[in-house]
């Protein structure tokens, strides 16, 4: 494994389409320089996300972990089962992050759970701090706060100009999923 000399805090934000894919596309060049990857998703609860079958493609240095209930979770409502699946999810980005064993680690769709209020911000915050100097973290997901916009050393907002969702093409397998 490769140690950087300074890992640093990335953030994917915004409201546009491509922050997972942007993350992803960094783990597969990191792979292709011989790092070594983890990737941890909140929030995902159904399956047929492509990402979850293409990257056991580059395992063992890239491995993925899918955290999340079935169905969709409304702000302050029907929250129990999706708040346990988080949690779950943290606990293991606590384990991988603080092992130091990964070059990279990409916490997909962290600030989705965080505006659920599925877990503290302050939790997610201590969590930075406890990250070895030399890891990469990347966090992903709409809606990132002004403190974690602050504490990150690379932030990528995401601006939707245009979509094909508006001209009433649906989700594609492959593109979207």
């Amino acid at each position: 494994m490769v140690d950087f000399p300074k890992g640093l805090i990335q953030i994917y934000t915004g409201e546009g389409k491509g922050k997972t894919t942007a993350a992803l596309g960094l783990a597969i060049r990191a792979v292709g320089h011989g790092l070594h990857v983890y990737i941890i998703q909140f929030m995902k609860g159904r399956g047929g996300y492509g990402e979850l079958e293409g990257l056991k493609r580059l395992q063992p240095e890239c491995q993925l972990e899918h955290f999340g209930a079935p169905g969709w979770v409304h702000k302050g409502e029907n929250i129990e089962e999706h708040s346990r699946e988080v949690r779950k999810a943290f606990a293991r980005a606590q384990e991988i992050i603080v092992s130091g064993e990964w070059n990279i680690v990409i916490l997909d769709e962290i600030f989705n759970a965080l505006w659920f209020d599925l877990i503290p911000e302050s939790e997610v915050l201590e969590l930075l701090s406890m990250k070895p100097s030399h890891v990469e973290l990347v966090l992903t997901g709409r809606n990132a706060s002004q403190t974690f916009i602050e504490r990150a050393d690379l932030v990528t907002e995401m601006v939707p100009r245009k979509h094909p969702f508006e001209q009433g093409i649906m989700a594609r397998l492959g593109i979207e999923y």
